[in-house]
């Protein structure tokens, strides 16, 4: 009941939303129902329930590793959302604040559905329902950014639909009685035909891999983060694309237990290292710092691949990543939304000297920008070196030395572009814009605790975090 109630309150209060009259008091149901959401998610984690192995939706371990991460990242988001929508009150709410909830109700059937078709129809409806946010702004390049996302995101729900069927049919052709539970496709095993297991997973890993946002795939990326708004950017790149991401883990979990799970591994480890590497060569030439976000959310999703590429060790890492990713990536987009508010624009050839303009969001960005490069003692700097260190301890030597480089790479780029804008002297267009923002304590209080989660999460990881972790390595990689 408890695992329904996570999709059925943030619909609920979609629905209110959509139906309030109020503008002005519309977008205090983003934290209303986003704390409500947060404490039932909480206890569940403190108090997992027993789910049945035929069940299509549960709280199951994985679920559990990865659904709070997004229900704490959504609460924070929301409440900077109140702040963000005042100052853009010449704007409608009404679509805003319903699209937001739906999103999170959607996020919250994605992570619990252990069902093939089931998965399928939740992954790519919070795809579809994420299209009104990102022409909120109403900019012609906005609407360009939305078809993109369409036309790529449209390719992306036909090729995981394409392999949800071939999957499927490898179970009938090997026998199978049409039950589609990931735990019944997994004990299905070595009967499932090994051809169509191999077709389903290419074209499931491409199809969800275009929801991440994985090189090649990633071209609807830097034109929708570049022109969505901060906290829609936030929402996306720490909560629709983990959705994605825990799909691709469920689908790798059926081929290695088909038998096909090495061959997995080595298409993840090259997706993933491919990500990072083409991001941080698209980092070392961007001059737009929203642009810059979308690529650093590729180079991260390409590291979690990587982690899920590196047997459990790696997966276990993988796991502590999405939660600091989520939280820096959140920080991230949120200060980057302040900055773009107040200089009018996310050029750094228009943009400088927001230091002096905006010192408290300027501070947060370049805060952001060590935690998102993996200094100490953010949260990656920790993850990540469990992930290299997972990858020597399985023997990829060649594998780190180039995952490191384009850690580097990403690292040069990154602060080509954070430090570019926020030194200097302000220019005159610039400093006029930046008159008509105030660094409110809601639109710096939400980055500044995400920042501190962070560092929290990378010095003090509870121990029932990893527990969490642990238990769902163990549901993905079951020992023999």
């Amino acid at each position: 009941m408890n695992s329904l109630l996570l999709i059925v309150v943030p619909l609920v209060g979609a629905a209110l939303a959509a139906l309030w009259p109020n503008d002005r008091t519309r977008p205090w149901f983003l934290p209303g129902f986003g704390l409500v959401h947060v404490v039932l998610t909480f206890w569940q984690f403190l108090n997992p329930p027993v789910v049945a192995p035929g069940a299509w939706l549960g709280f199951d371990p994985l679920a559990r590793a990865v659904l709070p991460a997004v229900s704490l990242l959504f609460l924070v988001c929301a409440a900077y959302g109140v702040s963000y929508l005042r100052i853009r009150s010449e704007r409608p709410n009404r679509v805003f604040v319903a699209v937001l909830l739906a999103i999170l109700g959607l996020l919250s059937a994605g992570h619990q559905a252990r069902h093939l078709g089931l998965l399928w129809i939740t992954t790519e409806a919070v795809t579809l329902a994420a299209v009104p946010l990102l022409h909120f702004n109403n900019a012609p390049r906005a609407f360009e950014a939305t078809w993109k996302y369409l036309l790529v995101g449209g390719t992306g729900i036909a090729l995981s639909l394409l392999g949800s069927f071939c999957l499927g049919y490898a179970s009938l052709h090997g026998g199978g009685v049409g039950d589609l539970t990931f735990t019944a496709l997994m004990a299905q095993g070595a009967g499932l035909s090994r051809p169509w297991v191999l077709t389903a997973w290419v074209l499931l890993l491409v199809g969800y891999g275009t929801k991440m946002g994985l090189a090649p795939m990633h071209t609807w990326k830097p034109d929708a983060y570049g022109e969505a708004p901060g906290l829609v950017g936030a929402i996306l790149a720490g909560g629709v694309t983990t959705v994605a991401f825990t799909a691709v883990l469920r689908v790798r979990a059926v081929v290695a237990a088909s038998g096909a799970g090495p061959m997995a591994d080595r298409t993840l480890l090259v997706i993933g290292l491919f990500s990072v590497v083409v991001a941080a060569l698209f980092l070392l030439g961007t001059r737009d710092f929203k642009r810059m976000l979308a690529y650093s959310s590729v180079e991260h999703m390409g590291i979690l691949c990587i982690g899920a590429a590196l047997g459990a060790a790696g997966a276990a890492a993988a796991l502590f990543h999405v939660w600091s990713n989520s939280l820096t990536k959140g920080s991230l987009f949120m200060s980057a939304g302040n900055i773009r508010r107040a200089a009018g624009s996310p050029s750094m050839d228009d943009v400088r000297g927001m230091a002096i303009l905006t010192p408290r969001s300027a501070a947060l960005f370049v805060a952001g920008l060590f935690a998102v490069t993996a200094c100490p003692p953010f949260g990656p700097f920790f993850s990540e070196l469990q992930i290299v260190r997972a990858a020597l301890g399985s023997g990829h030597g060649l594998a780190t030395a180039i995952f490191l480089t384009g850690l580097l790479l990403a690292f040069l780029g990154l602060t080509r572009v954070v430090f570019g804008i926020v030194d200097g002297r302000p220019r005159p267009v610039v400093k006029a814009n930046s008159k008509d923002f105030v660094e409110t304590a809601g639109v710096v209080a939400p980055p500044l605790l995400l920042l501190g989660l962070s560092v929290w999460l990378g010095l003090f990881t509870p121990a029932i975090l990893r527990t969490a972790w642990l238990a769902a390595v163990t549901q993905l990689f079951p020992t023999p």
